[in-house]
C-alpha cells in the first residue's frame, strides 16, 4: 500500500503542475487590469505604473511565467497584489476556518446521512420510509446558496435567534473563553447547516440502497436464525459491510463539501478561502488565485486517494498494487 500511495502522489505533481499551469494563462486571458486596484481618486496614476513594475506584469506573459516557475518550485507563490501580503500568510489564516466549516459539515453529512438511510431500509415500503425518501430528495435537489438564504430569512431576520454573518459577534474579544465558544457555535450553526442537509441526503440515498442489498444475504438471515436481536443483525452484521460502498464516498466528498463551503462563506461573510477567492478574482490578484487553485487541486487528489486507501482498509479482498 506503501508503494500505492507513493506513485499516487509522484502522479499527482504533474497533474497539479499542469493545472496550475493552465490557470497561470487563463487568469491573464481575462479582462482587468491588477494595477487598476490601486487607482483611486487622490492616488497618482503613476503609482499603478509602479506596481505594474514592481510585480513584473510589464514583462511579456512568457517571462513572467518563467520568473512565475522559478518562484514556485522554490515554494513561493508570491505576494498578494490587493492585500500587500504573502500569500502564505494569506491563506494561513483564512485555511483554518474554511476546514473547521467543510470538517464539521462532512462529519454531520455522513452521520445524518447513515442514521436516515439505516431507517429508511430497516423500515422498507413504509410511511416513515416514504416521507424520509421525498424529504431526502427534495433536499438534495434544492441549491445550497438558495437554502443559505432561505434559512437566513427565517432564522435571522424572522425567528432572529441565530446570526447570519461572521464569525463572532462585534466585540467578542472581550467575551471569556467559554462564552468566545459559544458564540462561535451560534455562528457556524446555520452555514454547517446548509452544508450538510445538502450532502447527507445523498449520502442517505447511497446508505438506504446499500443496506437493502446488504440485509438480503444469507449471513443476515442465519444470525437472525441464531436469535440475535434486530438491532445487533442491523448495527453490527448489515451496518459495517453496507458502509464499504460509502466509505469511497468519504474521500470523494471531501473537495465536494471543501468547495460548497467557498460559496457558504461568501454568502455568510465569513472570512475563509471562499471569501479570499472571490475577492481575488475581482482584484485580479494571480498569486492569491493560483494558490487557491492549488489548494482545491491538492485536495481533490487527496480525497480520492484517501478514498481508494481507505476502502482497501475496511475490505481487505481489496489489494492496492
Amino acid at each position: 500500500m506503501f508503494n500505492y500511495i507513493l506513485r499516487r502522489v509522484a502522479l499527482a505533481v504533474p497533474l497539479i503542475f499542469g493545472v496550475l499551469t493552465i490557470t497561470f494563462f487563463i487568469i491573464r486571458l481575462a479582462p482587468g487590469d491588477p494595477a487598476s486596484f490601486f487607482i483611486q481618486p487622490g492616488i497618482s496614476p503613476n503609482v499603478a505604473e509602479q506596481m505594474r513594475e514592481q510585480y513584473g506584469l510589464n514583462d511579456p506573459v512568457p517571462i513572467q511565467y518563467v520568473k512565475w516557475l522559478g518562484s514556485v518550485l522554490q515554494g513561493d507563490f508570491g505576494r498578494s497584489f490587493s492585500r500587500q501580503q504573502p500569500v502564505f500568510d494569506v491563506i494561513t489564516e483564512a485555511v483554518p476556518i474554511t476546514m473547521s466549516i467543510a470538517l464539521l459539515a462532512l462529519f454531520a453529512n455522513f452521520l445524518i446521512g447513515i442514521a436516515i438511510g439505516v431507517i429508511s431500509a430497516v423500515k422498507q415500503n413504509s410511511r416513515l420510509d416514504r416521507t424520509l425518501t421525498i424529504t431526502a430528495l427534495f433536499f438534495y435537489s434544492m441549491p445550497e446558496f438558495w437554502l443559505a438564504l432561505m434559512l437566513i430569512i427565517l432564522f435571522a431576520l424572522k425567528l432572529q435567534i441565530l446570526p447570519a454573518s461572521n464569525l463572532n459577534e462585534i466585540g467578542a474579544d472581550g467575551f471569556s473563553p467559554f462564552e468566545f465558544f459559544l458564540d462561535r457555535v451560534e455562528h457556524l450553526i446555520l452555514p454547517v447547516l446548509v452544508l450538510s442537509i445538502n450532502g447527507s441526503a445523498g449520502i442517505a440515498r447511497y446508505v438506504r440502497g446499500s443496506m437493502l442489498e446488504v440485509i438480503r444475504q444469507d449471513y443476515i438471515r442465519t444470525a437472525r436464525a441464531k436469535g440475535l436481536s434486530e438491532q445487533i443483525v442491523v448495527m453490527k452484521h448489515a451496518l459495517r459491510n453496507a458502509l464499504l460502498p460509502v466509505v469511497t464516498i468519504f474521500g470523494a466528498s471531501l473537495p465536494f463539501v471543501l468547495s460548497g463551503a467557498l460559496f457558504i462563506e461568501v454568502i455568510f461573510a465569513l472570512p475563509g478561502m471562499g471569501r479570499i477567492t472571490v475577492d481575488a478574482i475581482f482584484a485580479r490578484d494571480y498569486p492569491l488565485i493560483i494558490a487557491n487553485t492549488f489548494l482545491s487541486g491538492t485536495m481533490i487528489i487527496i480525497g480520492n486517494l484517501l478514498a481508494d486507501v481507505l476502502y482497501a482498509v475496511v475490505d481487505p479482498r481489496i489489494k492496492l498494487e
